[in-house]
């Protein structure tokens, strides 16, 4: 089934009618959308809210809006949502590069080495990309040798070999008394790993549509000619065992834990990578920022802690959580940092679009941990210049600032705001 990708990005309208300001989707394509939608709302998914929400517009119907979850949606009949995140600035093809630069600082991403400016991603959808990066994977693991190991195999012998199964020789040898249903140990490259990697390479060579892609996989594959393919991926994924030695395996693995699994990609289970090619964006923005923040601030000048969880608001209940705590080293200066992935509006009478809610959490914040100094880090938008600085204080001196980061610019834009804190 040839792929149909349909491009938008957070916050877009999706329609299956022409219509200005909208994303058009062909109506059955909406359909199963909209199914999908409702499906969400009767099992009560709390995550599914911040990722699709079923409106209505005048002169217009239905719509479906999608909210704050970027990636790959495919639906099953070939046609593939692509949602971006909505960046201050640039094309396109920098918004691709740098939502793959955001990606890469998330802790279960499986690919950590690879450089966007490198991958073409004028033309390619997101899909094709993350086929990109599992092959880059696999390359890197075919050039450090592919690792034997012993591996379990069961089979219907005529032997005596290892340990009988005994649940299987009830099942298959009631009638062949001559055979033994047997569980055994064998040493080669026929591992579980190996095995899964191959099934990720077979499905991927029907599934790509990039014709770069589609020879990497096949020319990989050759390397696999005398592994099997795995025929049981939920029992091979429980039998992988990586240590020091194949530590290497680990990001091809976990690639083909995401092109395997089963499970729809619109499941929202916890926060592993592995269930889903969706993202929440308030999740990547705060480890894009805090990533990049901890390489570029001085250790002797700062100690930074993520995702600290140190107080509570009443006695161990109510787990306050600020995004970065930082500490200054020769003050004794503590500031609080949080992120926040939403787009300000540049009104003082709105309170900037600022939540109320945000800032009694601030507050909190600012009790808690004994300091005044609040840090509050939104992405840039177009309503907004790089020197413009909001602030709140409170009667009793709690000061909120509030900074606007260039994703794009990441490392030019928290050099800013370092020298800011220094001030």
């Amino acid at each position: 089934m040839k792929r149909k990708v349909v491009e938008l990005k957070e916050h877009d309208v999706i329609s299956n009618k022409i219509a200005p300001g909208t994303v058009y989707l062909d109506n059955a394509s909406f359909t199963q959308l909209e199914n999908l939608v409702l499906t969400f709302d009767e099992e009560d998914d709390a995550d599914a809210i911040d990722f699709l929400s079923l409106s209505s517009k005048k002169n217009v119907g239905k719509i479906i809006k999608a909210k704050n979850y970027v990636g790959v949606l495919p639906l099953n009949n070939g046609v593939q949502l692509e949602i971006l995140p909505k960046l201050h600035g640039g094309t396109q093809e920098d918004s691709k590069k740098t939502f793959l630069k955001m990606l890469k600082t998330l802790r279960d991403f499986p690919s950590k080495t690879f450089n966007e400016a490198n991958i073409n991603t004028e033309k390619m959808p997101i899909f094709e990309i993350f086929i990109t990066l599992f092959i880059k994977e696999v390359q890197h693991l075919v050039k450090r040798g592919l690792k034997s190991a012993y591996y379990e195999v069961e089979d219907n012998l005529k032997v005596f070999k290892g340990k009988m199964n005994f649940a299987q020789q009830m099942k298959q040898n009631t009638v062949h008394k001559e055979r033994f249903y047997m569980q055994y140990d064998e040493f080669g490259i026929n591992r579980p790993e190996n095995r899964l990697i191959k099934k990720t390479l077979e499905k991927l060579a029907k599934e790509s549509e990039s014709a770069e892609n589609k020879k990497d996989l096949y020319r990989l594959l050759v390397h696999f000619e005398s592994i099997e393919s795995s025929s049981n991926i939920k029992k091979d994924f429980t039998q992988v065992k990586i240590d020091r030695n194949s530590k290497y395996y680990e990001a091809p693995l976990n690639w083909s834990r995401i092109f395997l699994s089963n499970q729809s990609f619109t499941t929202f289970s916890g926060e592993s990578f592995a269930q889903t090619l969706l993202f929440p964006m308030d999740r990547v923005f705060e480890y894009y920022v805090s990533r990049n923040l901890k390489k570029l601030l001085k250790p002797n000048e700062w100690t930074i802690s993520l995702q600290d969880r140190k107080h509570y608001l009443f006695e161990n209940k109510f787990a306050l959580r600020p995004d970065i705590v930082l500490r200054n080293n020769t003050k004794q200066h503590t500031v609080i940092i949080d992120t926040k992935w939403k787009l300000l509006t540049n009104s003082s009478s709105s309170n900037y679009g600022i939540s109320q809610a945000d800032m009694y959490q601030m507050y909190a914040y600012a009790k808690k941990y004994e300091t005044n100094d609040i840090r509050l880090l939104y992405p840039m938008n177009n309503e907004f210049n790089e020197q413009q600085t909001i602030r709140f204080t409170s009667d009793d001196g709690v000061k909120v600032t509030v900074f606007l980061v260039d994703c794009h610019r990441i490392e030019d834009s928290l050099k800013r705001f370092i020298e800011a804190l220094n001030e």
